[in-house]
């Protein structure tokens, strides 16, 4: 491996932005590229493990090779065997385990592919024809997904992705994506995905002696990443109605070992809570795509609005996940003002972050 290793991280679509952003904060290289859920970076520090704290990302990868898009055409798929060629899968091994500090290299290989567009061939088509490819260079056994069964967990994975003008394989850098965060073995319907929980505190700029609040903070995803990113603040509070969302969130707390999360339950329409207390909100409220609303925001949703108003001091923030832009004229209506607008596709769904400030600051 050349001492310019190239990174490639992926996220969420539409988290390009802060992925970027924490990569460069953390000084992990230059970035040569921002493409669909990509982040390309030549490293600085080829070893550095900091690329593997991303939080953020989805997950981060040794480029193996880049070449053309074989086309949407079945009979295009032989072509990507070129990539395994073109690759040098022990050198990247090798890399990989010194990262890690592994002393034995993976027994198989495995192989996840994704395209944009339709084509007349599917995912299992292209990854066994690289798969075959790389396990014969490498002389182990490949695992084929189409078959259902999971890999092997020791498999070094490999990952393709089409995306209609460049073909790029990359090499998995940790045992598990890094989304898959230890911490969150509970979780309740509606649970939000870490990285774009973590993208969410960033937007939020959490800074030194901070009250932070999630006052529908469900398994307690916002404010771990929050509490896990930014120690300096002075408290982190959840509140939440549903017991079930709470014990969730309790065990989750004591997993990430972040014990400066207070959680207690509330109606989130009215929060047992002074005014002007809080400098930050982050939430997913519920607003019935995934969990209905209950109690104050169940009969009066727009008067959710004026609680986050009432709480935030001159200076606060609130950065919020919403399945449409429409309520935010009642958040206008309330003293909030819209500062900053993102749409993010998470599973296949649309979704936008919103950062929200009081009218008028002092």
């Amino acid at each position: 491996m050349r001492d310019d290793a190239h990174f490639v991280a992926r996220c969420a679509r539409g988290l390009e932005p802060q992925l970027a952003a924490e990569i460069l904060q953390r000084e992990l290289g230059s970035i040569t590229a921002i493409a669909h859920r990509s982040v390309h970076v030549r490293a600085w520090r080829p070893y550095d493990t900091g690329v593997t704290a991303l939080r953020t990302a989805d997950d981060v990868f040794l480029l193996a090779a880049r070449g053309r898009d074989v086309g949407t055409r079945k009979a295009g798929v032989p072509a990507l065997t070129r990539l395994a060629g073109e690759a040098a899968p022990d050198r990247l091994l090798d890399h990989r385990n010194t990262l890690l500090g592994n002393t034995v290299s993976p027994p198989g290989v495995e192989v996840s592919a994704s395209f944009l567009g339709r084509r007349s061939f599917n995912r299992y088509d292209a990854e066994d024809a690289v798969g075959n490819a790389l396990a014969a260079r490498l002389g182990v056994p490949y695992h084929p997904r189409r078959t259902g069964t999971p890999p092997p967990p020791d498999y070094a994975s490999w990952r393709l992705t089409l995306d209609g003008a460049e073909a790029t394989l990359m090499l998995r850098l940790t045992p598990r994506p890094l989304h898959r965060r230890p911490y969150k073995q509970s979780t309740v319907p509606g649970t939000l995905h870490p990285p774009l929980a973590a993208a969410m505190t960033r937007l939020a700029a959490i800074g030194p002696g901070h009250t932070v609040l999630d006052p529908c903070c469900g398994a307690g995803t916002l404010l771990i990443e929050a509490a896990l990113a930014h120690p300096e603040a002075a408290q982190y509070r959840g509140y939440d109605i549903d017991e079930t969302a709470l014990e969730a969130a309790s065990a989750n707390k004591r997993r990430a070992a972040a014990d400066r999360i207070r959680l207690q339950r509330a109606d989130a329409g009215r929060l047992p809570l002074p005014d002007g207390t809080v400098d930050r909100i982050v939430c997913n409220p519920p607003w019935g795509t995934q969990v209905a609303a209950k109690a104050r925001l169940a009969k009066a949703p727009t008067a959710w609005w004026r609680e986050l108003h009432r709480l935030l001091t001159p200076t606060g923030t609130a950065v919020l996940l919403l399945p449409t832009p429409t309520p935010l004229a009642p958040a206008i209506q309330a003293g909030l003002l819209p500062t900053h607008t993102q749409r993010i596709h998470l599973s296949g769904t649309t979704t936008y972050l919103i950062k929200l400030e009081p009218r008028n600051p002092q």
